[in-house]
């Protein structure tokens, strides 16, 4: 049985649903004043187990206490040096394809994009129609990992724990076998190229999230595998 003894398992996965969608939404475009703003009044707490997200929590939080109309120029320059470059060859940014760092050449729509396009038709979702940019781009990949957490939370809802093990089972796949299959990669590329901190943050926040979530799912999993044997 998926339980907890200390925390709800129901706000466990309604957290890392929340948290999947949010650093999905910093990849996806530049930051703008309203999300800016509603990052300020966000609380980030200090010690949450993760080395790696706690200094990314105390780096954004520093950021976030300059004025918006001081960082609205530097965040939008920023992004577009981290994540697309200057340069012609695909080693002068931190290009946000799982392809690009998984493809011997470092080519976009690779093997690996046509591996995420199908498990997301497997799992009836389509594509945006306003994406224009790969299905293997990191922030539809996080995406899909708020989708999948999201069914666990309402299979859950429903009593049916069985599928909610199902899905966090798949979580479980996808996470190793294409987010923690490239993203350490990117992120090493992220605090290479980004000059804000802000950036910076946002790497320590993903790699140390997703490091915590591999831990959690088998725990998870594990607990569920002992109650049903």
């Amino acid at each position: 049985m998926i339980g907890c003894a200390e925390i709800r398992i129901e706000d466990l996965l309604t957290s890392r649903m929340e948290t999947y969608r949010f650093l999905a939404r910093l990849y996806r475009v530049e930051i703008d004043e309203d999300l800016y703003h509603e990052l300020e009044l966000m609380r980030f707490p200090i010690n949450t187990g993760s080395k790696e997200v706690d200094e990314g929590h105390r780096l954004l939080c520093s950021y976030l206490s300059r004025p918006w109309s001081g960082v609205a120029i530097e965040l939008a320059a920023d992004y577009v040096r981290t994540f697309m470059g200057h340069g012609i060859t695909m080693h002068e940014a931190a290009y946000p394809y799982e392809s690009v760092h998984t493809s011997p050449r470092r080519l976009m729509m690779q093997e690996a994009r046509d591996e995420v396009l199908e498990i997301y038709r497997r799992a009836s979702l389509k594509r945006d129609a306003d994406w224009k940019d790969g299905e293997d781009h990191i922030a539809i990949e996080l995406e899909f990992m708020g989708v999948v957490a999201q069914r666990a939370v309402d299979a859950l809802g429903r009593d049916d724990e069985g599928a909610a093990a199902d899905w966090l089972l798949q979580s479980q796949i996808f996470l190793s076998n294409h987010l923690l299959n490239w993203v350490p990669m990117l992120v090493a590329d992220m605090l290479r190229f980004a000059k804000t901190d802000f950036y910076m943050a946002i790497a320590k926040m993903t790699i140390g999230f997703l490091e915590t979530d591999s831990e959690f799912l088998a725990e998870a999993l594990c607990q569920e595998e002992a109650y049903t044997a």
